[in-house]
């Protein structure tokens, strides 16, 4: 009993040292959410969304640091999250299993996931959104904004369509996570690809990367990032 009394002080250092190093390690990423709305309203562009994961790594090809999550809600109350990839393969593998189903948003369960997730660490640099709808209670989506901005996790939120009630929510809540909101009238998909990856280049090198860019997209997410 002596004996483990004794040992005890050199297990809970090691213990400690151990969650240390970890959390720098998680501090030292470039960590990107990124969410999808998978109901049934976005079944006519999902095929567009499925095409992206090429482009959420081409920026990050040479930088070992950048992780991304998948996350998406569809059906009823159905809401999924993978583990981080830093490969666009996985991504592409876990984006052909989603298929759009009807069901009312969950963008308030994608912003507490996502304040949740390296909880306190600086590693996760935005939360980027894609959608047509929003059927939530503002105010809920605004503190939940705050508290974004707070965590310095900025949303950037692609609104796909023109439906003006989503268009108020996510100008507000891009505003006050300090964020960006851009609205798509591009069905292709092009400039939403140009978009994500200015969003890839703002979450690895911050405003700095997009500043004096010459790239349209680049310009565009710096102009719209609310200061």
């Amino acid at each position: 009993m002596t004996k483990e009394i004794a040992n005890r002080p050199q297990s809970v250092s090691a213990f400690v040292s151990k969650a240390r190093a970890l959390k720098r390690v998680a501090d030292a990423q470039s960590r990107l959410v990124f969410a999808l709305d998978a109901t049934a309203s976005r079944e006519p562009t999902w095929h567009v969304a499925r095409t992206m994961h090429q482009a959420l790594f081409d920026v990050a090809t040479e930088d070992a640091t950048f992780a991304l999550q998948l996350c998406y809600f569809r059906g009823l109350m159905e809401f999924e999250a993978t583990p981080w990839m830093t490969k666009p393969g996985p991504l592409l593998d876990a984006l052909n299993t989603v298929y759009c189903q009807g069901g009312a948003t969950q963008i308030e369960r994608v912003l507490r996931h996502a304040l949740g997730e390296f909880e306190g660490s600086s590693s996760i640099k935005a939360i980027v959104y894609i959608g047509d709808a929003c059927e939530e209670n503002a105010d809920t989506l605004n503190a939940l904004a705050i508290q974004c901005r707070l965590a310095r996790r900025p949303l950037l939120l692609f609104q796909e369509g023109s439906d003006a009630t989503a268009s108020r929510c996510f100008a507000s809540m891009a505003a006050l996570s300090g964020g960006a909101h851009v609205q798509l009238d591009d069905a292709s998909g092009d400039r939403l690809r140009e978009l994500l990856k200015s969003a890839v280049r703002f979450v690895l090198g911050g405003r700095k990367a997009l500043q004096g860019s010459r790239r349209e997209s680049d310009k565009l997410l710096l102009n719209k990032l609310s200061s």
